[in-house]
């Protein structure tokens, strides 16, 4: 029995010199500090650079990254971050893929004191948000509505015009902000008759397109034009973003007879939305500076990682235009400390201003913009 005994004290002290020693020993040894990053979904452009960019501002900081993408799926984005939890982290950042689904791994978090930071979507129902960086997305929206007003002249046009509205998934709590700042604006035009729906679709949750989907918002414009706009004009439609606009224009190519090609708004400067735009399918995007929010988000990390507490003062040492805000974002738990960025309005005029961030270049030909080669 003393043999057995001190055999499993040897094992155990030889454990603990060797590889059998735990991980936090290891995170010790190496002196890095482990960040979890929870992208929505490899496939959406926006996500992609977002993930990659923000994992390299963390990396070249000396910090341990890990960078999942949850394929639009927030079962998966559940058990992609009590994967994290479980292999060991100091702080979670998320852009949640529905910001409704995320409370049971979040409580996880909360409990063993990690620092969630909510990226880009706010994350509802939980007080384990620490802080949410975003764009001003309310904004965003009225920067949309407002170019369709001013596009049709709505405060000046004797007649009517025909609109429909092309939203985001439900699940994305920003979804519903932006559909709310575009109604901000154009509300009065239609409560006064000068735009008309005539799918009847005036509420967020009716002109909802799952998971953000070009196919998705393709097929539901079809049905709209076949049902609605078969011998009339569709003079806007106010999609809530680039992939959504893609699938419209789509839809539009497809299966619309009317005349004039309607006013088209997007948001994120995706690629392809930018080629429609200098050709004019697509009127507009709302251009949102990804390494201005990511190098908020870091700054705002890394505070956190050093046991600091952000506050109101972080944006005098801030390169970007920025505003602090405790008072708007409320998630159903908590008013969440917010730093919100100001969005760009894009057109075919001014897309110089996306090569000037260094994002873009324009191509051999210099007619369409492309990716900045890294």
């Amino acid at each position: 029995m003393k043999k057995i005994i001190a055999a499993v004290t040897s094992l155990v002290m030889l454990c603990g010199m060797t590889s059998c020693s735990s991980k936090d020993e290891k995170d010790e040894k190496n002196g890095k500090k482990v960040v979890g990053l929870c992208m929505p979904s490899v496939d959406l452009e926006r996500w992609n650079t977002d993930g990659e960019y923000l994992k390299n501002l963390f990396e070249k900081a000396g910090y341990e990254v890990k960078l999942v993408f949850s394929q639009n799926d927030a079962t998966r984005q559940n058990n992609d971050i009590l994967s994290i939890l479980n292999d060991g982290v100091d702080l979670l950042l998320i852009a949640a893929v529905d910001g409704n689904a995320l409370a049971k791994p979040l409580d996880d978090a909360m409990s063993k004191g990690i620092p969630v930071v909510a990226y880009d979507r706010l994350i509802m129902n939980t007080k384990a948000i620490t802080y949410y960086v975003s764009f001003d997305n309310f904004e965003v929206g009225r920067l949309q509505g407002g170019y369709i007003r001013d596009a049709l002249d709505l405060d000046n046009a004797p007649d009517s015009y025909s609109i429909e509205f092309v939203s985001g998934d439900s699940g994305d709590n920003n979804a519903s902000i932006f559909f709310d700042g575009a109604k901000d604006v154009l509300d009065q035009y239609i409560k006064s008759g000068k735009l008309k729906v005539l799918s009847g679709k005036t509420t967020f949750e009716e002109t909802a397109i799952k998971r953000w989907e070009t196919e998705n918002a393709e097929n539901e414009m079809k049905k709209t034009l076949s049902k609605y706009y078969t011998d009339k004009q569709l003079d806007a439609v106010l999609c809530a973003n680039d992939s959504t606009a893609l699938g419209v224009i789509q839809a539009i190519e497809s299966g619309y007879k009317g005349g004039n090609q309607p006013v088209i708004t997007g948001q994120d400067g995706d690629i392809e939305n930018l080629k429609k735009i200098i050709d004019g399918e697509q009127s507009m995007t709302v251009f949102k500076n990804v390494r201005d929010e990511a190098s908020v988000a870091f700054e705002v990390s890394k505070r956190l990682l050093n046991g600091e507490t952000p506050t109101g003062r972080l944006i005098d040492s801030l390169a970007v235009d920025v505003r602090y805000d405790t008072e708007s974002y409320q998630n159903g738990a908590k008013y969440v400390q917010s730093y919100l960025l100001v969005p760009a309005v894009i057109t075919k005029d001014n897309l110089q201003v996306m090569v000037n961030t260094g994002l873009y270049q324009w191509d051999a030909n210099n007619k369409y913009i492309e990716n900045a080669a890294k």
